[in-house]
């Protein structure tokens, strides 16, 4: 008998640390022939993302649908669990935008700065993730990393 409780509670703990790394479904949009989207893409599936890939050959229309401003716009959109990432964001700002769910569209860090996840080059400062909200204005910063 306790032999077989043993090896119940083995088993169980086996399954336990499955089931905390499950994978977070994310899906990024990017132009086809953009390959740092491909290297921003293993990133996100290299820390805990399950990433589907769907090049679209008209980027602005993916932009203006999930509410992404001229002036927060990179070369690719992310879509996960309500909320739009544009951009190389790093992986610790999509955490911190998934555990306190802001009431914002999502985040962004605009342009293809060098050093950024999926991106050659070197980081030379910071990188401000701003938040992607419903009014214009200047973007709040919803994160320095």
């Amino acid at each position: 008998m306790v032999r077989a409780i043993l090896m119940a509670a083995a088993f169980l703990a086996m399954l336990l640390p499955a089931a905390a790394t499950e994978l977070v479904p994310a899906t990024l949009y990017k132009n086809p022939s953009c390959k740092c989207c491909d290297g921003y893409a293993n990133y996100l599936r290299s820390n805990g993302f399950r990433v589907t890939v769907i090049e679209h050959p008209n980027m602005t229309l993916i932009k203006q649908k999930h509410g992404v401003r001229d002036d927060l716009e990179s070369c690719h959109t992310v879509l996960v669990d309500g909320y739009v990432v544009e951009g190389h964001v790093p992986v610790g700002a999509i955490r911190r935008l998934l555990t306190e769910r802001p009431a914002i569209k999502g985040i962004a860090l605009p342009g293809m700065p060098g050093g950024s996840p999926g991106m050659s080059g070197t980081k030379d400062g910071p990188f401000e993730i701003l938040s992607i909200g419903d009014k214009g204005g200047t973007p709040a910063v919803f994160a320095a990393e």
